[in-house]
């Protein structure tokens, strides 16, 4: 087996080893790092000798001897709990605990960057310093962040198993995916426009919690609407790395499978029952990837649905993308005349001001338009967005004066 192989065999089986590790042993904080050990003895290992008959009993027969070496320097009474649980040598019982682990990263006690943190960490397999790369932070913040997230946990007391209250609980794994699926998707700061192993990591955790609650009709829209978003990636930027507009986008470059993937999903989902947020934004993503240029996209739908989904999750950014869709629809003064509500909540996010930029363009007013580009361009700390903003400005002054001036 190939090295990017074994690299894609090791994350899909992390969690499983883990939760295993966990559900015999408990001591979550100290089987992690176990678990991250045993992964990297496997990634050393099996190149050179080969992958084992059965990987899952290999990794958590190491993991859980290392978890041994661990809890044997601490007190007494750790240990002889421990030595009365002998160390798996023989074949495992094929059960997923993933979803669990899941549900344990994402404890609401846990703060959202926490969450994210221990989530690519302990469901991901992501190491440390991928992650710290991942979000622009040293890698010595990262280790304090997931170190307290860990203990967290264990403070907790929280048993591994099911959580009572399972639904809501999987409302905060779905938004911490979302989470980590917009910052590989739109980074928020940076030189690069999107992280495309972060979005791929979002999107292979949320195909698994899919898999694992095949019925869950929200499940199924947040994986519909990464892959309907993600088809889009491949032609949002030029071959300078510069920001490329949906609207000016070569349709022709976007993931066909993902668009026919996420279109199935969300069609299959939506009948099912009362829609909620992600379906919502999944439906919505749908009807912009099935136009087959921006001109005929069907505006007044993505308006309708816009509505519907402030009925029931009404916050500031989707306030912001309905004004869009009503200036779509309607013209732009009618989209403008929705943005001065937000200005509290969005003053100083670029995307507000983006927006108005965009609109008041629109309706021939492009001193002002530049001004309100300028402002969002200083407002960003994504290095893409600042150059498209700061060039649309500039294609907004008169003769072209750079932005400025």
């Amino acid at each position: 087996m190939s090295g990017p192989s074994i690299e894609s065999l090791l994350r899909e089986l992390a969690p499983q080893v883990l939760g295993a590790v966990v559900r015999r042993y408990g001591h979550f904080d100290t089987a992690e790092d176990a678990v991250q050990e045993a992964l990297i003895a496997a990634s050393q290992q099996w190149p050179r000798d080969g992958v084992p008959d059965s990987p899952k009993a290999w990794l958590i027969t190491v993991a859980a001897r290392r978890l041994t070496d661990l809890l044997r320097s601490e007190q007494a009474r750790q240990r002889r709990e421990l030595d009365q649980r002998p160390v798996p040598t023989g074949p495992v019982v094929d059960f997923d605990d993933t979803l669990i682990l899941l549900f344990m990263c994402c404890h609401p006690a846990l703060s959202p960057a926490s969450q994210i943190a221990l989530t690519l960490r302990a469901v991901g397999g992501l190491t440390t310093a991928e992650i710290a790369r991942a979000f622009l932070v040293p890698e010595a913040t990262m280790v304090r962040r997931i170190t307290r997230a860990k203990q967290s946990v264990k403070d907790s007391g929280i048993p591994f198993g099911m959580p009572a209250d399972r639904d809501e609980r999987l409302g905060a794994v779905l938004h911490v995916l979302y989470l980590i699926f917009n910052e590989g998707y739109a980074t928020t700061a940076g030189p690069d426009l999107h992280r495309a192993d972060l979005a791929a990591e979002a999107i292979r955790l949320t195909r698994i919690v899919h898999r694992l609650l095949p019925d869950d009709t929200e499940a199924t829209g947040l994986l519909a609407l990464m892959l309907l978003t993600d088809a889009r990636r491949p032609a949002r930027t030029g071959p300078d790395g510069g920001l490329i507009p949906m609207a000016e986008q070569d349709r022709s470059r976007w993931n066909a499978e993902f668009v026919t993937e996420g279109v199935a999903l969300i069609s299959e989902a939506l009948p099912r029952g009362s829609a909620g947020p992600y379906q919502l934004q999944a439906a919505i993503a749908a009807v912009h990837d099935e136009a087959s240029t921006s001109a005929d996209t069907d505006w007044p739908q993505i308006k309708a649905l816009y509505e519907v989904l402030l009925e029931i999750h009404a916050n500031p950014v989707v306030s912001l993308n309905h004004a869009v869709a009503v200036a779509m629809a309607d013209g732009p003064r009618a989209g403008l005349d929705l943005l001065g509500p937000l200005e509290k909540a969005l003053a100083k996010d670029h995307r507000l001001h983006s927006v108005r930029a965009h609109l008041l363009e629109m309706a021939g007013d492009t001193e002002a338009a530049r001004a309100s580009y300028e402002h969002a361009a200083r407002l960003t700390m994504s290095l893409p967005q600042q150059r498209y903003l700061k060039a649309r400005a500039t294609a907004c002054a008169p003769d072209g004066q750079p932005a400025g001036a």
